[in-house]
Formats: structure tokens, sequence, C-alpha cells
């Protein structure tokens, strides 16, 4: 589903108010000053070069499309570069569920299972799965508390799956973006094509 821009825009014009910072930086980049932008305002890609071929990664029958609740961000996207090299870059995904709610709220371990499904479920989207994953970052709302429960449902997993090595991982405190998510994990993704 398509995010309704038109929804979107109005909601920008009433409810933003632009201050002169914005207003000249806004301008610098070729925007209106005090309006919502119109789509494709924007200079497109250099005619004298390709890009990289990418495409939205979804995987609709287990979690829903950010930009339906108004985010402007993709599930995941496909790169293909030359050489037949694909790389999968999944962004941060938590315990969303197809209809964009929050799925088990308060329980860190069924949110983190829930993460690796969603995750798992983009993955096969693209015919590739948690072995092609070289890198995962880990964003834990409350680190201290919950890094033992995220490092043994980890590990459990990963062995299960046979990993070996683990993808390499960062660990990180942070804020997400909903109050009641306690994990959003994101992942890279490289496949070699024949």
């Amino acid at each position: 589903m398509k995010p309704n821009t038109t929804n979107l825009e109005t909601e920008l014009d009433r409810n933003t108010p632009y201050s002169e910072g914005e207003k000249a930086e806004r301008r610098a980049l070729g925007l209106p000053p005090c309006e919502a932008a119109p789509s494709n305002i924007l200079k497109a890609a250099p005619e004298y070069r390709a890009v990289v071929s990418k495409k939205a990664i979804m995987a609709p029958d287990v979690l829903n499309e950010a930009p339906e609740y108004g985010s402007a961000f993709t599930r995941g996207l496909r790169v293909d570069l030359p050489g037949g090299v694909t790389q999968l870059l999944i962004s941060g995904t938590a315990s969303v569920g197809d209809n964009g709610e929050t799925l088990y709220p308060g329980d860190f371990r069924a949110q983190l299972w829930r993460t690796y499904h969603n995750i798992t479920r983009l993955l096969e989207s693209e015919g590739a799965t948690w072995h092609d994953i070289v890198r995962t970052t880990c964003y834990i709302r409350d680190i201290e508390r919950d890094y033992a429960a995220f490092n043994e449902v980890r590990n459990e997993f990963f062995r299960a799956l046979g990993l070996d090595p683990f993808p390499a991982s960062t660990g990180i405190q942070a804020r997400i973006c909903r109050s009641d998510l306690l994990i959003e994990i994101e992942a890279l993704a490289i496949l070699i094509r024949e």
C-alpha cells in the first residue's frame, strides 16, 4: 500500500512552523521554503551514469509497510551490484504485526523472537536466509536489564540455524521509535548470484 502523500502534505502544511533557518536550508535544497514539497521537484540522478538497481523488500504476511502509518522508510532494500553481488539492507525491524501493531508489549523475549521471525520472512522474500547475513545492529531499549536475555535468545537462534561464524554485530542501548518496543534489529545480507 502506498502512503497517501496528499494527506501527508496537507498535514505538513498545517502543522509545521518553519523557522528562518529551516526556510533558508529548504530554499538551498530547491524546496519551497514554507510549504510541503511536491513529489519529484528535485533533480533525478545524472543521465551520464547508471544508478544502482534497487527494489523494496516486503513481507506483508507478517509486517506492514511503514508508510502505511506515516513513516518514510522501506522495510528493506535489495541492491544489485555489478559482478552478480546482491546486498539486502534490512531496516530496523521489531515486533510489529501485519497491521502495524506492536506485538507482545512488555515481553522482551517474545518481542525478540518475533523480530527474528519478521527478519526471516523479509530474507525469504528475496530467496535469502540468515546464512547470508554478515552484520546486525541491535538496538535494545534497556541494555542493562535485557542484554542477558538478548544474548541467550540470539545464541539459541543462531546455533539452531547452524551459523558458523555468527554475523558481526553491535548492541546499542537506544530509544526505539515506539515506547512499547524493547528491541529492534537491522541487518545486512550479501548474496552471490551465479
